[in-house]
């Protein structure tokens, strides 16, 4: 007998792999495999990919995660992804969007900050759309890449055939449908959706940014056909498709979701005992390259600098908020390779990440000499904004940029280590002031974080999160959370659960929980002060160097 009654697989493509995982009906997660996917970077601010590698790489992943299960046990399969902007011409081949002109490279990464300009142009509307992204679209999304290319790549411009968020790009290409998911048109296009039953392209809109030619032929470039995440999605997984994956014709495929979305869903329904699990007392923190932070609510929530809220765009008939900071990964990373003492920890630890780990004993052994009851009072003279690649919210200004203050001429181990700490503890004051601008517009107090991605597995990272905001943070013991949320988008393609909510619950799982040390709150309070008065100094310093 089968030690499972049905299989799926969750496909998510992150910033720098492909990754799928094989999980069972129950949430159990059977078998991973990762693959790198390239990225090239030719200038400053512009990242680009190529849709073909990605989809090289879906295949590769899909095909070992299943290698050894009987096909047809596979009953559903989900994609989730990045929202970057993937390029098609009239005869659905990659475009360029580079200005190498090198066609492979077709999509611009999320994470691409080229289009400065254009997204200061939308904002400058002040169009009754932008109230749904906080009050400004950020230069992240597609409308302001879409007017980039349109401004700096006329040859590109008029040869498009389809324009897609990567997740629907997989979508596409596993089943031949131009749907589009309402996950990505509402959070990252500028779609309009609400819970009166009202959803649509705003041609007003795209007249206004100079991006009308979007309309032309009802929509059809960007999508006249818009589903729910974990709708089915086609006709499952066309003949060609189904090949490239090592799985049967036909196979449902859920209408797909963004990555970070993906993380919220797989961890929406985890549960430990004496935490309340109502979806709307949680907020989601998936943490990677970046930060996203996600909230849902039974009502509309408007706060500025904060995107949305977007209706059913990850629970059905709930608004999401997502907030979320530019770097928090890659900021660490950066932190600690561009340290001189990283160096020698590199040759003591062969592998990078264990380069943290070092980093954390190091840290465990600096609180014992110091004889503190706490790491968090290492850090009293180093205070950090860690905007380096700018603010996502509850700011929403891409200008910004990292502080350091409390520098000295140390540049040994221990130094690095303070630096180190003092990073994560900014980040979490990140959160915390996330947090509090949601509650000053109207949401009510939370009662728990829930945490998935790499940043998880860094228990410094964690604990310190949890201080700061003073609220038990939940860890899914089945960690793989963004993949756990696409395999329950294949579950509801292949409609195995009644509804995207039963799906949520039994494929949610138990967690682990790390409480705040509340002996703690006085010091992070204060330090939260200094954090929020750099963000002043910031402007004022500005405002100093712009007088005439």
């Amino acid at each position: 007998m089968k030690p499972y009654n049905a299989l799926f697989v969750g496909v998510d493509i992150g910033t720098g792999s492909a990754r799928a995982a094989l999980v069972t009906d129950e949430g159990k997660v059977l078998k991973t495999a990762v693959k790198t996917i390239q990225t090239w970077n030719p200038i400053t601010d512009h990242y680009e990919q190529s849709s073909e590698n990605i989809w090289e790489s879906c295949k590769y992943v899909v095909k070992e995660v299943i290698n050894g299960f009987p096909a047809d046990d596979v009953k559903g399969i989900g994609f989730d992804a990045t929202c970057s902007l993937v390029v098609l011409s009239k005869e659905l081949k990659p475009i360029t969007v580079s200005l190498s002109e090198q066609d492979q490279q077709n999509v611009i990464l999320w994470m691409d900050h080229r289009a400065k300009l254009e997204a200061e142009f939308i904002n400058n509307t002040k169009h009754s759309v932008l109230k749904y992204v906080g009050g400004n679209v950020s230069l992240e999304m597609q409308m302001p890449k879409l007017l980039w290319l349109k401004k700096n790549l006329p040859k590109t411009w008029n040869d498009i055939g389809f324009v897609f968020d990567l997740p629907d790009y997989l979508t596409w290409r596993a089943t031949g449908s131009n749907s589009r998911s309402l996950c990505s048109v509402v959070c990252k296009w500028n779609y309009e959706a609400n819970d009166s039953g009202m959803t649509q392209w705003n041609a007003e809109f795209l007249e206004q940014i100079s991006l009308r030619e979007l309309t032309d032929n009802n929509h059809k470039k960007i999508g006249n056909s818009v589903l729910a995440p974990g709708a089915p999605c086609g006709s499952g997984l066309t003949k060609d498709s189904a090949t490239d994956l090592g799985l049967l014709p036909g196979t449902p495929v859920g209408t797909s979701i963004i990555d970070a979305h993906a993380g919220g869903l797989g961890m929406l329904g985890c549960f430990a005992d004496n935490v309340c699990s109502d979806f709307e007392s949680r907020l989601s923190l998936i943490c990677g390259t970046s930060t996203c932070h996600m909230a849902v609510n039974k009502l509309p929530i408007f706060t500025t600098g904060i995107w949305g809220p977007y209706y059913s765009a990850m629970v059905p008939e709930l608004w999401l908020n997502e907030a979320g900071q530019s770097a928090s990964g890659a900021l660490i990373d950066h932190i600690i390779s561009s340290h001189p003492a990283t160096i020698t920890i590199k040759a003591k630890c062969p592998k990078y990440s264990l380069v943290q780990d070092y980093l954390n004993k190091l840290i465990i052994d600096m609180v014992e000499e110091k004889q503190y009851d706490d790491n968090c009072y290492l850090t009293k003279t180093i205070h950090i904004w860690p905007d380096y690649h700018g603010n996502r919210s509850p700011i929403a200004d891409s200008n910004l940029l990292g502080m350091i203050s409390g520098l000295t001429l140390t540049n040994d181990e221990e130094n690095l280590a303070l630096i180190y700490l003092a990073t994560l503890q900014a980040l979490a004051y990140g959160t915390r002031h996330i947090i509090e601008s949601l509650k000053t517009s109207g949401y009510d107090e939370f009662k728990s974080l829930l945490i998935c991605g790499g940043l998880s597995h860094n228990s410094l990272f964690t604990q310190i999160q949890a201080d700061v905001v003073g609220l038990p943070l939940l860890c899914p013991i089945e960690s793989e959370s963004v993949l756990m949320g696409a395999a329950i988008l294949g579950a509801c393609g292949a409609k195995y659960f009644p509804n995207v909510g039963t799906a949520i619950h039994s494929m949610g799982g138990k967690a682990n929980i790390i409480n705040p040390n509340n002996a703690v709150k006085n010091y992070h309070d204060k330090k939260y002060n200094v954090f929020l008065k750099m963000l002043n100094d910031q402007y004022s310093y500005k405002q100093i160097m712009e007088s005439t």
